[in-house]
């Protein structure tokens, strides 16, 4: 069975971990860039068109954070953080940025594997179904495309905002526990804090407000998230 190679870029300003992170990811037959001028970031990324980032939050003239930003408005391609930086205030900073997903230092090498090929594996297996549009209280909602439009105003949604949306519409009028979200996005959910589905589904919520949608995805409190097809109608 052939791997695809995958083209990740790594914003990392220690060079010693960026070494070391780059000759591993090669054993697992991924092609790992660096940057070159931690001025030029944005600049390095839309060159080389990476399948997915991993960035640091404490980065030379400018913080990962910003980074993100920047590349998010260009771009969906899946972020995974990589920090030595634990408050939950920086976790769910990058949630709200858009990331994918959040790694503390130091972490162990199996633990980045696993997320790393769950993020491609999600995002790109994922996008490579046909196309399939489906419409939802007069929106169409482009899976490939990731975007959400009613009338002439189209949302565009992360990997991950769209991956919760789809989740939900595949059992519309039914409560779809967090557990069973958690699982479905991270695989393995001993990695993943509670709070990370909860912003998740905030901005997807957030983004579906500008087209009056976001009042049909609904908390059932101690369970889980509802996409209401119809609205008062509510199956267990």
């Amino acid at each position: 069975m052939v791997i695809p190679m995958f083209k990740l870029l790594v914003v990392e300003d220690d060079n010693t971990l960026f070494q070391e992170v780059r000759e591993r990811l090669a054993g697992w037959s991924y092609e790992v860039h660096g940057i070159q001028d931690f001025r030029q970031v944005l600049q390095e990324f839309t060159a080389l068109k990476p399948d997915l980032v991993i960035i640091d939050i404490q980065l030379p003239y400018f913080d990962g954070f910003h980074w993100c930003r920047m590349i998010r408005s260009h771009s969906s391609v899946p972020i995974i953080f990589l920090s030595s930086r634990d408050h939950p205030t920086d976790m769910v900073m990058s949630m709200q940025l858009g990331a994918d997903d959040y790694i503390q230092k130091p972490f162990h090498f199996d633990v980045l594997i696993a997320k790393l090929q769950a993020v491609l594996r999600r995002v790109y297996q994922y996008n490579t179904e046909p196309i399939e549009l489906r419409s939802w209280h007069g929106a169409t909602i482009d899976y490939t495309k990731n975007t959400v439009t009613l009338g002439s105003h189209a949302i565009t949604l992360t990997k991950n905002e769209m991956f919760i949306l789809v989740k939900l519409l595949e059992q519309k009028n039914r409560i779809v526990s967090r557990d069973a979200l958690i699982e479905s996005l991270w695989e393995d959910s001993r990695f993943i804090s509670d709070n990370t589905l909860t912003v998740n589904v905030n901005r997807l919520r957030k983004k579906l407000d500008e087209l009056d949608l976001g009042r049909f995805i609904e908390t059932k409190v101690g369970q889980g998230y509802i996409a209401m097809e119809d609205e008062g109608t509510v199956y267990d």
